[in-house]
């Protein structure tokens, strides 16, 4: 890329707010992602030192101090012992993962169980007790019967190691899975990770905008809809920048028909493009860029977030649960979040050549939208609870004396339609 398309892309912007690219994840990042990764990568290493090291113990080490010295019977029996224990309690450790997800899921969200598989902790313990497991076995085929046989005295050690390492990974396992499942650390780790997605950006593009903010208006000219086509599921990113980029080379305008967090289904309505026809390159471009997955995900979709904060509000105040105190402590979570977003004007929707020319119109999340979606649903279930009540109207009230005065305005409008929809109980709080 040269130097002169660097500045352009550097001054792509949204004219309030950042532009909102999706973190770009490099090929390594990629490839240690998925679940299955690292416990196979351990595995197969343990499986190629099992190979190598009897080798090793029987043309180069000899015989080596301060490791396993007993005869070949020995080694057979503690290799034998290590491989049918370890790949027992594998079975064992793994059923608890199972009972633990089924617990998260029943009791907070199905949608928090990504979180859990991608904790390096559980795919470390995973790949050490499966290579202990198969590292004994491996070794205990190089050895035969007989005192006169060598005793790979290196391999056996690191076998016993292996175990050693197994026994300090399950306690590291244990805390972590029971930590998990605390729904302290559970709302705290959502409402962190919505929070970090609200504040990113300068303050500088926070600033930018105002009085000399640029507009849009339809003119008339042809125009193109860009659908999923084949392609269905949940929009997971859209690549901003590589938007505008296009729309500037295209001499065009690309309005988004959606937004990151919603279900596009095949055919169905991506992107309006004013001022190209159906055989375009922008066409194929504005697809490109849109990115569609099986689930929602939370880089650029902070509603995500607080979706799953209300979702665990909702099943502690459910009547086979009865746990309005977890509702409550979500509820000062979500207040952590709102307190972010009321700081903060809206993002706009307009996004910006190097020209100052608009070049894409998106719908970013509002304010307001965040301020229906974290509170509407747990006033209606919790609208009989005694804390409940009280702690929305203490909420509202700690908003509308710190937020911006169009923010201020949306708080007093919601506390009143709270008020007026649950009979007033919304209103007894001090």
């Amino acid at each position: 890329m040269s130097s002169r398309d660097e500045s352009a892309r550097g001054a792509i912007r949204r004219t309030v707010g950042p532009v909102g690219d999706p973190d770009s994840i490099g090929w390594w990042q990629a490839l240690w992602s998925p679940f299955w990764v690292l416990p196979s990568t351990i595995t197969l290493t343990a499986v190629a030192a099992a190979a190598v090291l009897p080798v090793l113990d029987a043309r180069v080490l000899g015989d080596v101090p301060f490791v396993f010295d007993g005869n070949v019977d020995s080694a057979r029996s503690l290799l034998s012992t290590i491989a049918s224990a370890m790949i027992s309690v594998t079975g064992l450790v793994f059923s608890i993962t199972m009972v633990v997800m089924q617990l998260a899921s029943s009791q907070f969200t199905p949608r928090l169980l990504g979180t859990f598989l991608a904790s390096r902790i559980v795919q470390v313990t995973l790949g050490v007790f499966t290579s202990s497991f198969v590292f004994s076995l491996v070794v205990l085929r190089t050895i035969s019967s007989g005192d006169s046989v060598g005793v790979p005295q290196v391999s056996v050690t690191v076998a016993f190691l292996l175990v050693l390492a197994s026994v300090a990974l399950f306690f590291a396992f244990i805390q972590h899975i029971t930590q998990s499942i605390q729904v302290v650390k559970v709302i705290d780790r959502v409402a962190r990770a919505t929070v970090r997605v609200l504040s990113a950006g300068s303050e500088q593009e926070w600033a930018e905008g105002g009085a000399g903010a640029p507009t849009w208006s339809q003119a008339a000219g042809p125009r193109v809809v860009v659908t999923t086509g084949t392609g269905h599921g949940c929009v997971q990113r859209i690549h901003y920048s590589h938007l505008v980029e296009c729309a500037e080379r295209a001499g065009v305008v690309i309005e988004l028909l959606t937004r990151v967090g919603a279900v596009r289904h095949q055919g169905q309505e991506l992107a309006l493009v004013h001022g190209a026809v159906a055989d375009d390159p922008v066409v194929h471009a504005v697809r490109a860029a849109i990115g569609l997955g099986r689930e929602r995900s939370m880089p650029q979709d902070p509603e995500f977030g607080v979706r799953q904060l209300v979702d665990i509000a909702e099943r502690a105040l459910s009547p086979s649960v009865n746990d309005p105190t977890t509702a409550v402590q979500v509820l000062d979570e979500l207040h952590r979040v709102l307190r972010v977003a009321a700081a903060q004007p809206d993002r706009s929707p307009h996004l910006v050549d190097a020209q100052g020319v608009v070049r894409v119109l998106d719908r970013p999340t509002r304010f307001a939208g965040l301020l229906d979606l974290a509170l509407d649903e747990i006033a209606h279930y919790g609208a009989d609870d005694l804390q409940v009540p009280a702690r929305i109207e203490g909420l509202l009230a700690d908003l509308a004396g710190m937020a911006r005065p169009e923010h201020a305005a949306t708080v007093e409008q919601k506390a009143a339609a709270l008020r007026a929809r649950h009979g007033g109980r919304h209103a007894d709080a001090d």
